[in-house]
């Protein structure tokens, strides 16, 4: 594509401007020895490694911070999406999230993400028909595919594949080289939805079907997944629409635990492919790519709105957990799940009305209503709908993170090539706090004394 924006390097502030007569620093006193140190401050955060002078001895190996599971430390700067969690607010590039599932379709909005701003008619033009040129696998990923069991899961079957596609097409460890990690990123979006369906038609024991270039990305998916003996799949305009604005709502979060993935593996500088497949991986966790099957598992196992009042009472006892309420990021109602309960009723005007809605709806009013729920900012996340629909139009609930995956794949390639792009970047090396023995001697075998 000529005419795209190719992504920037992200600049980092001159130090001289951002740490002018202390206003813009932090002052720490190390009470163990009286001494005090001066950090800058830059966009509220000071660096983690300024901390490294702060020492009781000279060979002392300098101060660190300890944050499990990165609850406040950021580790990259990002120009991509922007979230305020109190104020429930959600931006891709600085596009409102409401505006875009409203206005804009899935390709015209990966395009975004990835190169920052809104095409142009004849740069969309050329964007999609790059994206779905490359949606056609190679004759030979059938024959992988095939190998997995009858009963595997569709979301393990994706990993490999995605992994496998490495193995296809050995150029992608040029990613130094512009035009071959855009050519990557054509092959990645585009081979995302065939490999999903793929995995889904052998669970089901269904023959594969080809993707068909004249459908949307989303219509086209559907084709690969639903069609049987009719010469021509016509997707329902509707269902075909849902599923596009979930891909959308799907398509970046900041730096959650699959996107770090993608960040932390492809700061080795391995192919796009395989940090992808280990994107895909995090996202097949319960704790991410599955929460939405766990709202249906508790909304079937409170069976009836009238026992909503009873399930909350548990919840509240701590004897139950409330399943697609609360977010690490919002706290406030998720962006994403106002748009999805609005897309929700358009779904089951064709589907039907799901019965676990009732349920739903009940549990979200009094939820929203008790003030326990509400001093502790749970509010519904993207999870607690977007089961409800994937349901209702005949996905199971194996295919649920696959679809996540596919959403998700043009916020992984971008934020991998924004991390390559930064020239702050290294290979992701965590530090550890070492609690172990110190030194000791090794003892021969019949000297050791049996354990207690």
């Amino acid at each position: 594509m000529p005419n795209a924006k190719a992504p920037q390097a992200i600049e980092t502030n001159d130090q001289a401007s951002t740490f002018l007569n202390g206003k813009n620093s932090l002052t720490i006193t190390d009470n163990r020895t009286g001494k005090q140190y001066d950090m800058r401050i830059e966009n509220d955060t000071i660096r983690a490694m300024d901390l490294r002078q702060i020492k009781v001895k000279d060979d002392d190996f300098g101060m660190m911070t300890y944050d499990p599971a990165f609850m406040n430390t950021a580790a990259c700067k990002s120009t991509i999406t922007y979230i305020d969690g109190d104020k429930g607010i959600l931006r891709y590039r600085g596009y409102p999230i409401e505006q875009l599932a409203e206005k804009s379709n899935f390709l015209e909005t990966a395009y975004l993400i990835i190169y920052g701003e809104l095409p142009t008619k004849t740069e969309n033009e050329e964007w999609v028909y790059n994206i779905m040129t490359h949606t056609l696998v190679h004759e030979n990923m059938k024959k992988f595919v095939d190998g997995f069991h009858y009963d595997a899961h569709p979301m393990g079957m994706l990993i490999c594949s995605v992994a496998a596609l490495s193995t296809f097409y050995t150029d992608a460890k040029n990613i130094m080289d512009p035009s071959c990690r855009k050519l990557q990123i054509f092959r990645l979006i585009g081979k995302m939805p065939t490999l999903a369906a793929f995995a889904y038609r052998h669970s089901v024991g269904r023959p594969y079907v080809y993707p068909d270039n004249d459908m949307s990305y989303a219509g086209n998916f559907l084709n690969m997944l639903l069609k049987t003996t009719e010469l021509k799949y016509k997707p329902n305009p509707v269902l075909e629409r849902a599923l596009d604005v979930l891909f959308i709502l799907h398509a970046d979060h900041e730096q959650n635990c699959s996107t770090s993935a993608m960040r932390n593996v492809g700061s080795s500088h391995v192919d796009p492919f395989s940090a992808a497949a280990a994107a895909t991986a995090a996202l097949y966790g319960p704790l991410h790519g599955g929460a939405n099957e766990a709202v249906l598992n508790m909304l079937d196992e409170i069976r009836h709105k009238n026992n909503v009042p009873a399930f909350i009472k548990e919840v509240k006892e701590g004897r139950g957990r409330l399943m697609g309420f609360g977010h690490r990021v919002y706290k406030n109602y998720d962006p994403r799940a106002k748009v999805i309960k609005h897309l929700a009723d358009e779904v089951f005007e064709v589907t039907g009305r799901n019965p676990k809605l009732d349920i739903a709806l009940e549990l979200e009013r009094i939820a929203l209503e008790d003030e326990y729920f509400i001093k502790r900012k749970l509010y519904p996340n993207v999870d607690f709908y977007s089961g409800l629909i994937y349901q209702a139009m005949g996905f199971p609930v194996e295919m649920f993170p696959v679809l996540f995956a596919i959403g998700r794949t043009p916020g992984w390639v971008a934020q991998w090539e924004e991390m390559l792009l930064d020239t702050e970047q290294k290979i992701a090396r965590p530090r550890q706090i070492y609690l172990g023995h110190d030194t000791r001697d090794y003892t021969m075998m019949g000297k050791r004394t049996q354990k207690a």
